[in-house]
């Protein structure tokens, strides 16, 4: 997929704003008080309900594992409390930030096992970790391959791995596509259809959007995870459909089964 020069600096800057700051505003939240993140997780785990049947406590708990991307540091501090010994890394210092503050917080957190640096060379040696878990994060690095790599080298034979990247055979990509190009054609000055499905998907409120953004098939996440075993690839998370006077929402999509479909996302689980 062929990674552009000098992208990690841009997605350091471009991520140093916590990845949930615009869910953040949209609840009120400006601050990092116990109580405010406690209202931000609540909101966040009510926005994806089947995030943490992926990680049983009887399957982390006394685990090693490392968190790739950290964001505002929900999973993160909801897998230290599940008994995992927690280990995190982030290209910005942002969201490294935020974490050691939250695993501070939990009893027998080490913040000192939360640092700043690529998944592209992750400073660990071979088969350090039990458990690796990336969601929302590889598919911005520019080298995918590269990156599920480096995540396969560090894990223990047998160790798992959970990873989430975007569907590019999804409603909303399949719905907007067309939709884009033709706005792109027409309309002078507007953005390319690419540069504007990064900002749907990862978009800063002054208007930025991620410096880079893979999608992928099914296939390809299969593909990409060569070398793994026991794949199982799931389609999970829609948009809301407004009908005229009716809408249906989210959780109903999901009730109904659609996001299985042709779901945002793409979550793998695979062993080493």
């Amino acid at each position: 997929m062929g990674r552009e020069p000098a992208l990690d600096d841009r997605n350091a800057a471009f991520w140093d704003e916590l990845c949930g700051t615009n869910l953040a505003r949209t609840l009120g939240i400006g601050d990092a008080s116990a109580e405010s993140l406690a209202r931000f997780d609540e909101a966040y785990f009510a926005l994806y309900p089947y995030l943490l049947d992926y990680f049983p406590r009887t399957t982390v708990e006394g685990g090693r594992l490392l968190e790739v991307g950290l964001g505002y540091g929900t999973l993160g501090e909801a897998l230290a409390r599940l008994g995992a010994d927690y280990h995190g890394i982030d290209l910005a210092a942002g969201p490294v930030a935020m974490m050691r503050s939250r695993l501070a917080r939990v009893p027998g957190g080490q913040p000192e096992q939360v640092a700043q640096g690529s998944v592209l060379e992750l400073p660990f040696d071979d088969g350090t970790f039990d458990h690796l878990v990336s969601i929302g994060s590889l598919h911005h690095t520019g080298d995918l391959f590269g990156a599920l790599a480096e995540c396969r080298r560090v894990l223990r034979p047998g160790g798992r791995l959970v990873v989430m990247v975007y569907n590019r055979r999804s409603a909303r990509r399949v719905l907007l596509g067309p939709v884009l190009t033709v706005r792109h054609r027409f309309v002078s000055g507007a953005p390319s259809p690419e540069e504007t499905l990064r900002y749907f998907y990862d978009g800063h409120l002054d208007g930025d959007a991620a410096p880079h953004t893979d999608f992928v098939s099914v296939a390809e996440l299969r593909g990409l995870l060569w070398g793994f075993r026991d794949v199982r690839v799931d389609r999970r998370g829609i948009d809301r459909v407004p009908l005229g006077p009716v809408e249906l929402s989210r959780r109903r999509l999901m009730r109904l089964g659609f996001d299985r479909l042709v779901g945002l996302d793409l979550y793998a689980v695979a062993y080493r």
